[in-house]
């Protein structure tokens, strides 16, 4: 479900399930973590993520979690989100995300792991998970370091998707380009960029951000534990089976 290819510096992360839209599992954002601590400790200069297909990640898969009535699978999903978004955070390598199409719920809260995201115009990005008797809490810590928080808190709490050109008027995605087939020529022309540079000033950079933007562990399992805390509960098994029972995210 998770490729990886490395070229000129580049390790290419790619979610590979186009067929469920690229839908996550906790097995693949363990992969993707797994493989990108991975580069510390290879000749790499950059990370790029992206997703097979016409889409980046409609989100967690929901038809499996749906499927695990102890809830289990859903806990550990927000768990290996929570950590994923932390390590590439982390990372001493810039990441950058290609989110053509949709980066919804889970996958729109694993952009904050990117130092840079390239989306296009008419792409759908958002935060649906109230929908579900769930908080957004765990991806709240890391939103509210990277845009205005008027605009995170209306983020969290308006389930509403918006567009790939109003997510760049508000700081989730960076770069805009208007189709989605350019997200990943984009992205990829980033990441190469980021490669060329001395590898020195570049990891130093990293950790400087690390250190201005970072989210501490106690937030993050502060965040964490908001939203473990509301599953399982009457309200999510009922709308998690009504709404997607039968299909993933």
């Amino acid at each position: 479900m998770i490729e990886t290819e490395s070229a000129d510096g580049v390790c290419t992360i790619r979610l590979c399930r186009p067929e469920q839209r690229n839908a996550l599992t906790p097995e693949m954002l363990r992969e993707i973590r797994s493989h990108a601590l991975r580069t510390q400790d290879m000749s790499m200069r950059c990370v790029l993520i992206e997703g097979a297909g016409r889409v980046f990640s409609a989100g967690f898969d929901l038809r499996l979690a749906a499927a695990d009535p102890t809830g289990d699978t859903m806990r550990a999903l927000l768990r290996e989100l929570s950590e994923t978004i932390q390590a590439l955070r982390n990372l001493e390598l810039p990441v950058v995300i290609a989110a053509q199409g949709a980066a919804i719920a889970g996958a729109c809260a694993l952009l904050a792991g990117a130092d840079i995201v390239v989306s296009n115009a008419e792409a759908k990005l958002g935060y649906p998970v109230l929908l579900l008797g769930i908080s957004p809490a765990v991806s709240a810590p890391f939103l509210q370091r990277d845009i205005a928080p008027g605009i995170a808190r209306e983020r969290m709490l308006d389930t509403r998707l918006i567009s790939g050109a109003r997510a760049f008027e508000s700081g989730l995605v960076h770069h805009l380009v208007e189709n989605p087939e350019c997200v990943r020529v984009e992205a990829e022309r980033i990441a190469l960029s980021i490669a060329r540079k001395p590898i020195s000033g570049v990891r130093a950079t990293k950790r400087w951000l690390r250190l201005l933007t970072g989210v501490s562990e106690d937030l993050r399992n502060e965040g964490l534990s908001v939203s473990l805390g509301l599953v399982g509960s009457d309200e999510e098994r009922e709308r998690l089976g009504k709404a997607w029972g039968n299909r993933s995210s």
